[in-house]
């Protein structure tokens, strides 16, 4: 009975065991991948409370402008 049940402990055990062998690996194809947009272009669904006035879409330089007077509105030194 003792020799039954630790035979059937160990086939247990050995099935849990290999039961991660068998999983599918979790990657991305080729096909779902997405390109990042880059920042300074803005869809047309973004909330207009959270643009900054004079800021234009789609415009790098004032994308850039715009990130160097927050950089320096928050800047300590600058005070």
């Amino acid at each position: 009975m003792i020799a039954r049940s630790l035979t059937l402990a160990a086939v247990g055990a050995s099935l849990v065991a290999l039961a991660a062998c068998g999983e599918k690996p979790q990657t991305m194809d080729a096909s779902a991948r997405k390109a990042d947009a880059t920042p300074w272009s803005v869809s047309d669904a973004a909330n207009p409370a959270y643009r900054a006035p004079g800021w234009k879409d789609g415009d790098q330089a004032a994308w850039e402008q715009q990130i160097r007077q927050r950089n320096q509105a928050q800047n300590d030194y600058a005070r």
